[in-house]
């Protein structure tokens, strides 16, 4: 089992800690240099944390707990349109990042309004591509049940976000509600703003860690670190990529920013403990700029391909 963490430090004598990740059996997840300031998103083996924890002390840098690195999130809002925005959700998305997330801000085509706002099945489908969806919603109680339709056919874990308590179980197809975090015309820098975003952590950090234990009973047949540190390694072209995390992690699988109809052969040829990656995982289109999505096959399939 890894534990994932985030280390914040300077840039001088960096490469000690990771090749100690390395030497550990690690992953650096996510790598970001701002002027002389290091953040690495990192999974090591938990019996090596104190490891990390030692070298970290050494460099005069800060290491933390990262629950949310090594998945992706998706922050729906209504839309990106002057309607809805200024607006809580770029905030969160900020917020989560501080937190090792990897998250994606996705505006619906046809949010805006109670009598007009919809989902499409594209739309669905390329949120379903995340671990997990947060819905930014607005300040009215009955505008966000009104709208339950966008987020009550949701196939993986979802919180709703809105100014008002309302109680979860009066929101159908939703795990957990955060109260809140409507639509106010300022940054989120104020006390109960603070507590509200502090809130959807813990929640967030609850929600992933309750899929960890459901995926526990029902494992991929690997690691996805050991999917993205396979393909960073086997795939040269994943180095000419300027975009962030062109390799990002997921709970059971992995996004390539890479396109589909020139390089899914490429990556499906991957080899890993003596296996293509095609023979234990799924390998196809996203909704999200034609990139790749491998989606790792569980443990159960293997039980499955022999009967």
């Amino acid at each position: 089992m890894y534990e994932t963490l985030t280390f914040n430090g300077g840039v001088h004598k960096s490469e000690e800690i990771k090749e100690l990740i390395e030497d550990l059996g690690g992953f650096i997840l996510q790598e970001s240099i701002q002027q002389m300031e290091l953040v690495l998103n990192v999974a090591v083996p938990m019996a090596d944390v104190d490891k990390i924890e030692a070298k970290s002390k050494e460099l005069l840098g800060k290491l933390s707990i990262a629950p949310m690195a090594g998945s992706e999130i998706a922050i729906i809002s209504p839309t990106l349109a002057r309607h809805h925005l200024p607006h809580a959700a770029c905030d969160i998305s900020e917020y989560l990042r501080e937190y090792g997330a990897k998250d994606n801000m996705i505006g619906l085509a046809r949010g805006d309004g109670k009598g007009t706002s919809g989902i499409t099945e594209e739309e669905r489908s390329l949120i379903e591509e995340h671990d997990i969806a947060v819905f930014a919603l607005g300040s009215f109680e009955n505008c966000i049940k009104e709208k339950a339709f966008l987020y009550d056919n949701i196939d993986i874990p979802v919180i709703v976000t809105g100014a008002p308590e309302i109680p979860v179980e009066e929101l159908p197809g939703v795990d957990a509600y955060v109260g809140g975090l409507g639509r106010i015309p300022r940054r989120l820098r104020r006390g109960p703003d603070i507590r509200a975003l502090d809130s959807l952590v813990e929640t967030i950090e609850k929600v992933l860690s309750d899929r960890k234990r459901e995926m526990a009973l029902d494992p991929p047949l690997v690691p996805s670190i050991v999917v993205k540190n396979a393909i960073e390694n086997q795939i040269r072209e994943i180095k000419e990529i300027i975009s962030p995390a062109p390799v990002t992690s997921q709970l059971d699988g992995v996004r390539v920013k890479l396109n589909y109809d020139r390089y899914a052969g490429d990556i499906a040829n991957v080899v890993i403990d003596g296996k293509k990656l095609s023979e234990i995982a799924e390998i196809k289109k996203s909704f999200m700029y034609d990139y790749i999505l491998v989606k790792i096959n569980s443990e159960s399939s293997l039980v499955e391909d022999s009967n």
